[in-house]
């Protein structure tokens, strides 16, 4: 039989595990030194980005418009699928941005 002591030590624990599965949930943020992430000359801000580089660039493309940007227009980051398990800030920018509908 558990005693009293052991069942309240045995609930902190799951408690703690609980909170801390849900931190490591959320996804990392993406890095612009990400291998993925230079390839497509990401960048955690559209305003950053060097048009020459990238001539198809405009100041109004954000991840936020994306198409591919899976989060809410208001979110500050969200998932995308080029970049699985990673979000991307919703004023960044890539070069496989393409405007939403």
């Amino acid at each position: 039989m558990t005693s009293r002591r052991e069942f309240f030590i045995n609930i902190s624990l799951i408690g703690t595990a609980i909170a801390g599965g849900q931190v490591f949930a959320q996804a990392a943020t993406l890095s612009e030194t990400d291998p993925q992430a230079t390839a497509l000359g990401y960048k955690s801000d559209t305003t950053k980005v060097d048009n020459a580089k990238n001539p198809k660039h405009a100041a109004t493309q954000a991840c936020k418009n994306c198409q591919l940007f899976q989060g809410k227009p208001t979110d500050a980051a969200g998932a995308c699928p080029l970049f699985a398990g990673k979000q991307v800030s919703a004023n960044g920018w890539c070069s496989a941005y393409n405007k939403k509908a």
